[in-house]
């Protein structure tokens, strides 16, 4: 696992609790408003941003070297693609798939 992320229907409000509860770093100063979480100690980093139209949830994000081959297996294996190889630039390349039970599950490059 390499990064991790809560989609909120009011991100700026989760930014304000969690940096409260656990003294998290959150970054939001970019254009799409997303919440780089530096948390400190052995912790690893994630973010906190807008749920984009659907109910509030939590992901997690794993490296794999072929994201298509991963979707393809997962695919295999049960699993639906919710989100396809997709790039932000200068940033990240992921894509997010729901596991037999229906969780989000990220994978990035």
């Amino acid at each position: 696992m390499v990064h991790w992320e809560i989609n909120a229907q009011d991100p700026k409000a989760l930014h304000a609790f969690y940096g409260d509860l656990f003294g998290w770093k959150i970054n939001a100063d970019n254009p799409m408003g997303y919440g780089l979480v530096t948390a400190g100690g052995d912790g690893i980093n994630g973010g906190i941003g807008p749920a984009q139209g659907g109910p509030s949830h939590v992901t997690f994000y794993v490296r794999v070297a072929d994201l298509d081959a991963t979707l393809r297996k997962a695919g295999q294996l049960g699993a639906s693609t919710v989100v396809p190889p997709t790039e932000i630039p200068n940033m990240v390349t992921f894509a997010v798939f729901t596991d037999p039970e229906g969780n989000r599950i990220g994978i990035i490059k």
